[in-house]
């Protein structure tokens, strides 16, 4: 059985994805631990599901590299697995990421490489995109741009913004998110062997 610890910053819609998914006893993968850089509204779907959570304060550290030890901590205590990145909107501090890789994957609301960082849902719309997509990956110390493991394409439709375009791809990364897990945990897909462009 696959351990795995979530981080998040926001409402935590993957996360409850991964829980729902995670409760049946056929999954091969169990929340272990849900840990949060704020006081963020998703921990109650840990608290839902009777799974443990912690927050590490971004802002109560004088550094992200002091904030990223502190984090280190808390997971070392749970040791997972996996680490599941579910819209932390923080990018990990190298130190932190050489101790998990490639044991930390990460969502994101595009069709990677394309439209990276904090705003993919965003810039495909400036640019005009006729479609864009969601992307499951692992994380390295760039932005966006570790080894894919999964990807969809999603149209862009006629009068979408910002939104409703967001609304149609969380769909989307949530059942690639736990597709993903699932194969993690079945060994079908190896974490150092992601399919980079």
């Amino acid at each position: 059985m696959l351990s795995v610890a979530v981080l998040i910053s926001g409402t935590g819609s993957n996360l409850r994805a991964l829980l729902e998914a995670a409760d049946d006893p056929a999954y091969p993968a169990r929340i272990v631990a849900v840990g949060a850089d704020r006081d963020a509204s998703g921990l109650a779907h840990a608290e839902a599901f009777g799974v443990p959570s912690f927050v590490v304060g971004y802002r109560d550290h004088p550094t992200r590299e002091a904030w990223g030890e502190e984090l280190g901590r808390r997971l070392d205590a749970v040791q997972p697995d996996l680490i599941v990145l579910s819209g932390l909107m923080r990018l990990l501090p190298p130190a932190l990421v050489a101790r998990w890789a490639p044991r930390i994957v990460n969502t994101h609301p595009a069709y990677l490489p394309e439209f990276p960082g904090a705003h993919g849902v965003r810039d495909a719309l400036a640019a005009g995109a006729a479609q864009t997509g969601a992307s499951v990956i692992v994380v390295d110390d760039g932005v966006d741009t570790g080894p894919i493991l999964a990807q969809e394409r999603v149209p862009v439709l006629p009068g979408d913004t910002e939104d409703t375009l967001h609304e149609r791809i969380k769909p989307v990364e949530r059942r690639l998110l736990i597709d993903v897990v699932r194969r993690i945990a079945a060994d079908e897909l190896p974490l150092a062997g992601g399919a980079h462009p």
